[in-house]
């Protein structure tokens, strides 16, 4: 395998999809946290908190989606644009929930043990999170075999 067959062209390969969803999750979360920013501060004033990350979130899920479909897995096993969306976004939604369980379990367990508890669950949620998305994305969306 060469670099360029890790950037250039469609793939089924497992390992090539995962290094390029590697980029395109990075990239979304940025586009999310941008956004975030940008909402909380400039949009609604230094207001909203939660408003301005709900509405980043779907930012963020919409370029994961679109850089998905277009980079990582190419066309799904859905016979509806509309349809493969909503999947694509309760998987994300799962991944989301994912990663509030494991923190809420980091902060009940190792909230008086360490004042790292926070980084610890958020490194943690992340990983699983992001390995949940990639594979229920893979295998539920965009397995063509």
């Amino acid at each position: 395998m060469n670099l360029e067959s890790l950037i250039k062209g469609d793939t089924d390969s497992t390992f090539v999809q995962f290094f390029r969803y590697f980029f395109v999750g990075g990239f979304a979360t940025i586009v999310d946290w941008l956004a975030s920013f940008l909402l909380f501060f400039y949009a609604f004033g230094g207001s909203f908190a939660i408003l301005a990350n709900a509405l980043s979130f779907i930012i963020g899920l919409i370029t994961n989606y679109t850089l998905s479909t277009i980079w990582v897995f190419g066309d799904s096993n859905v016979d509806s644009r509309v349809k493969e969306f909503l999947i694509f976004s309760a998987i994300g939604v799962v991944g989301l929930i994912i990663t509030i369980l494991i923190t809420m379990f980091f902060e009940n367990e190792l909230a008086g043990a360490t004042d790292f508890y926070q980084m610890i669950a958020k490194i943690t949620s992340t990983a699983v999170a992001f390995l949940w998305n990639f594979f229920a994305r893979k295998y539920i969306l965009y397995n063509n075999n």
